[in-house]
């Protein structure tokens, strides 16, 4: 790989002026460069109007190879933009930088669901300790799940050393296997930071005692069966005597299957009908939001389609029991909390629902064939 040549001008800046999409292909398909002035390349290329598969083809850069390195180059650039103070970090900020400046793409992908703060910490954790890509998604997970704690558990700090410490010893108590469970206070004991951390780990050397995991709920999914469950939703015009310019006034009633969601012609938004189901009565601010089955906590064994999952806003109490949606970087997920956590709930997950499966749409159509 060839190497950013020192005191180079700003890279976005130098692909900023290359306006011809001819020259950042050139540059992908030489690799000239850093892999951040790749990133910014495939960004650029798509916003002109290049589809990921039309680049591969011009570059020999698969999809997957694109969009990490795109971004990892935008989280490499919020590192570059943030404002640090210097005595957040121990390693200054030209350390930090200089690391991942030709290598360090699938690191910093890792680092995307971070804030810029999370990032500015997991980055100096990371060059100080030189971790791998392996390494760095359970610096992650324990960074977002520390995150969420409403508390900072007894003996451990909020220092990336401690966080992960911890993780590694909730998770070695929860482990009855001998040789993992050293493996994991031994990583624990390798990276902590504070000495009462450390201690805590350490008293897990003679006290074998094994805390069983809390189990995650079962998704609450549900799939319609009948076809008197599948509804027909209908404009009501109003009452007669109507004027005819309002009878025609009436949009287009479109329906989106699976669900038989409902869309007008001209307008904006959806509506979808749901069963009068017990559980969706009694919701006071009930939403619909679509997802896919194999994305949701625990994804739904079989093929994978399109499901419904529908939240109910006003319940924003954490229970061990129930799965809730909340903000992640500007955008919502559904998640499960085994302890309660401080961030803010947005809402709980009364039910996921599943289409009805139909053999033969145009048959339910044709009720002569039915009664044959």
């Amino acid at each position: 790989m060839t190497e950013t040549p020192q005191n180079s001008p700003n890279q976005e800046q130098q692909l900023t002026n290359l306006v011809d999409p001819e020259n950042l292909i050139g540059l992908l398909r030489r690799k000239e460069g850093s892999w951040v002035e790749w990133g910014n390349a495939c960004a650029a290329l798509q916003k002109a109007g290049y589809t990921s598969q039309n680049i591969f083809e011009e570059t020999g850069f698969e999809p997957i190879h694109q969009n990490q390195v795109i971004v990892g180059s935008q989280v490499y650039a919020s590192l570059v933009n943030a404002d640090i103070k210097k005595n957040v970090l121990k390693l200054s900020k030209a350390d930090i930088l200089s690391r991942f400046e030709r290598t360090g793409s699938d690191i910093l992908y890792e680092l995307r669901v971070l804030s810029q703060e999370q990032r500015i910490i997991a980055s100096e954790f990371i060059v100080a300790h030189d971790l791998d890509v392996d390494d760095v998604k359970d610096v992650v997970k324990a960074i977002k799940d520390f995150a969420q704690m409403k508390t900072i558990p007894e003996g451990f700090s909020d220092s990336p050393g401690d966080i992960v410490g911890y993780q590694c010893w909730k998770q070695a108590r929860q482990q009855s296997e001998l040789q993992h469970r050293s493996r994991l206070i031994a990583k624990g004991l390798k990276l902590v930071d504070s000495q009462t951390a450390r201690k805590q780990l350490e008293e897990l050397l003679t006290d074998f005692t094994v805390v069983s995991q809390r189990p995650a709920p079962r998704l609450p999914v549900y799939r319609l069966e009948l076809e008197e469950d599948l509804p027909r939703i209908l404009p009501v015009i109003g009452k007669l005597p109507l004027k005819t310019e309002d009878f025609k006034a009436v949009p287009l009633v479109e329906e989106v299957e699976p669900f038989r969601m409902v869309k007008f012609s001209g307008g904006a938004g959806a509506w979808v009908a749901i069963p009068g189901w017990q559980v969706v009565i009694h919701a006071v601010d009930p939403v619909a939001i679509i997802e896919n089955s194999d994305r949701l906590p625990t994804p739904i064994p079989g093929a994978t389609e399109e499901v419904l999952l529908i939240i109910d806003r006003s319940q924003r109490q954490w229970n061990k029991d129930g799965y809730f949606i909340v903000d992640q970087g500007g955008k919502i997920i559904m998640q499960w909390f085994d302890e309660e956590p401080n961030v803010p709930l947005l809402g709980r997950a009364l039910l996921i629902l599943r289409p009805k499966k139909i053999l033969d749409e145009e048959l339910i159509k044709d009720l002569w064939q039915i009664e044959e």
